[in-house]
């Protein structure tokens, strides 16, 4: 058996990119496996709300396969990819002929997809689920999406891969910490990856601010590029005493990841995806707080942290910062039973097995 593998691949700048990279090479422990070959026996397509999956997808409808839907929510990908009366044909096709009339006013106000709830809504997967002859995510909240759409469609729930970093010493971390000028008694917490909308980040900035200005010895690093320029515009007066980084290279990642004491990882409104980053910071022990929905029921409810959405977010994410900072022992626990639960299910050795079973039963 010969597997194709069609997916954005290191150096791109994207989260699903170090991801295949990962997946790529442990398939290849199992069998022959060649990325993008014109011909093969199956083929593995990662398909994402970037552009850089544009090819893929189209060949995924074309010739398809194992379709891996790294966001469970392609509506953005195809606002960037349709014009409006090819938009509206999908948006038909995805959910009938009496939503015609909301397809061309979504399409009117495109320009607000990054923050409106009804973009995500409405995830359009049905084509690529249809097409697929099975299409992999990695929670519930995306399988269940996928079956909305395509009742008929073969859905395999694979966990997020988590591989094991280069060691970085606690030595080696606190120097970093110190070099980015942080108060070595501050509680520091990380934000990482692409900065839009979604991630809450001014609900972070909000209650980062309240903490510092009672008197709470804490600091806040935000790490990763503005996918928004509104969104930049509109943080930066809040942005006072952050520590301020660009996208990292991976193996400054994982010297900040060591460097931080947990992180936020929000994301408001969903599109059922497993951050990748927030399986890598709890699987070397760090806390992570994760916006509450149904992308995290299988981490056990004492291995991360959950915050609320709506009107109460705000007080939700203070209350668990101030619970991290306050009671001394609380992170570590919550980290190592994060790293406990990562270690044991999202090994990228098992994630690379069911995988390669998946390939083997489609190919039989």
């Amino acid at each position: 058996m010969t597997a194709g593998f069609y997916s954005p691949l290191p150096p791109a700048r994207t989260g699903v990119a170090d991801y295949a990279a990962a997946l790529l090479a442990e398939l290849r422990r199992h069998g022959n496996v060649e990325v993008a070959p014109e011909q093969c026996d199956i083929a593995i397509y990662h398909t994402g709300n970037n552009r850089l999956h544009t090819e893929i997808y189209r060949r995924a409808l074309a010739q398809p396969g194992v379709v891996v839907l790294h966001d469970a929510v392609l509506h953005h990908f195809l606002l960037g990819q349709l014009n409006e009366a090819a938009y509206v044909e999908e948006f038909v096709y995805n959910y009938g002929e009496w939503h015609r009339g909301l397809a061309r006013e979504l399409w009117r106000g495109r320009a607000a997809s990054a923050a409106d709830s009804r973009y995500f809504a409405y995830p359009m997967l049905r084509r690529v689920a249809e097409r697929a002859r099975a299409v992999v995510v990695h929670n519930p909240a995306a399988a269940s999406a996928v079956r909305e759409h395509a009742p008929k469609a073969r859905v395999a729930e694979i966990p997020h891969l988590f591989q094991e970093p280069a060691p970085v010493g606690g030595a080696e971390a606190m120097r970093y910490r110190q070099k980015l000028g942080v108060d070595p008694g501050a509680f520091l917490f990380g934000v990482f990856g692409y900065l839009r909308e979604s991630k809450r980040l001014v609900t972070v900035l909000e209650a980062f601010g309240k903490l510092h200005r009672d008197g709470v010895r804490t600091a806040l690093l935000i790490a990763g590029q503005f996918v928004s320029t509104d969104l930049e515009r509109a943080v930066a007066p809040m942005m006072a005493g952050v520590v301020r980084m660009p996208h990292l290279p991976e193996r400054e990642f994982w010297l900040v990841a060591h460097a931080v004491d947990a992180c936020i990882s929000l994301r408001y409104p969903p599109a059922g995806e497993t951050s990748g980053i927030a399986i890598r910071l709890m699987g070397i022990g760090k806390p992570v707080m994760v916006t509450d929905g149904p992308e995290w029921a299988r981490i056990p409810k004492d291995a991360c942290l959950r915050i609320a959405t709506g009107v109460a977010e705000r007080e939700s994410l203070l209350e668990h910062m101030i619970l991290l900072t306050s009671m001394s022992g609380v992170a570590h626990a919550i980290g190592q039973r994060g790293a406990e639960h990562i270690r044991a299910h999202h090994r990228v050795d098992q994630v690379g097995r069911q995988f390669w079973e998946l390939l083997n039963e489609l190919c039989a």
